[in-house]
């Protein structure tokens, strides 16, 4: 057993991140692209991040999940933009690759930051990165972009991907009532630093233990377990732009939903004052 910089207990053995050292201060606004072979998209991406006009506040956050396409060099020569590179030396999955850039920036973040999740793949807009953070001054604490409200389009998914979308909205909407949430799925989000401090604080190591497409509604039931303030707003989901396969496994995640669902009603919730 050793303690990685961040404070994290890691397993003999056990692959860890690589953070490319800081050269300069983070912005206020901290965006976590988990990637594994999206060197294609993700200078796309990127370009479009650092054409908003929140480009000056943005430090962006790439973990290149054991990539084997080139997809951290992919990341280098972005102008205008403050890109940091997480590194996982094999493939680890999703939720490892979010748990490795929630620990990387908050590292360096201050509480009253808000931090983004978005997928690498160029199907989510920055575009939108106003709008969460006008949901976050105005009192939210975590921001979902989100199909399911008006103005939400994913028309340019596969019929199964949003046959998988629907079905999730309405069994975790009829099992965990969990108020201000109708798209549980969303990998687009945004949270105050200050939140995921908390919940760092109270689950350890434990705050993403799936390591598949599940990890984003495990990372909102701990969550819940801080009072959050959720507020969704449209998602435009423009698959149409992917350049690649879907990385979705439909009956392994339908297994992670399942099982996430029995874990979260028989694991007990660590005893740490909130």
């Amino acid at each position: 057993m050793r303690v990685d910089e961040h404070g994290i207990r890691h397993a003999a053995g056990e692959p860890v991140a690589i953070v490319q050292k800081p050269i300069r201060t983070c912005g206020d606004v901290h965006v976590v692209l988990p990637a594994y072979n999206e060197a294609v998209a993700l200078p796309s991406l990127l370009a479009r991040i650092a054409r908003t006009d929140l480009a000056d506040r943005i430090t962006v956050w790439v973990v290149d999940d054991g990539s084997s396409d080139g997809t951290g060099d992919s990341v280098t020569g972005v102008h205008g933009l403050d890109v940091r590179l997480v590194t996982h030396p094999v493939n680890l999955g999703l939720g490892q690759a979010v748990q490795s850039g929630l620990r990387a920036a908050l590292a360096e973040a201050a509480p009253e930051h808000v931090l983004i999740v978005m997928d690498a793949d160029d199907t989510h807009d920055p575009g939108v990165f106003p709008a969460m953070l006008a949901e976050i001054k105005a009192g939210a604490d975590v921001v979902i972009c989100s199909r399911f409200v008006e103005g939400g389009d994913d028309s340019t998914a596969p019929q199964w991907r949003r046959l998988l979308s629907r079905g999730a909205r309405v069994v975790f909407g009829k099992v965990l009532h969990f108020d201000g949430v109708r798209d549980f799925t969303s990998g687009f989000r945004a949270y105050r630093v200050s939140l995921l401090r908390r919940a760092t604080a109270h689950w350890g190591e434990r705050l993403v233990e799936e390591r598949g497409f599940a990890c984003m509604v495990e990372l909102l039931l701990k969550l819940r377990h801080c009072g959050p303030i959720v507020s969704e707003i449209p998602l435009h989901l423009r698959y149409d732009r992917k350049p690649g396969a879907s990385k979705l496994r439909l009956g392994r995640t339908l297994r992670q939903y399942l099982l996430l669902l029995t874990r979260d009603r028989l694991a007990p919730v660590p005893f740490r004052k909130l």
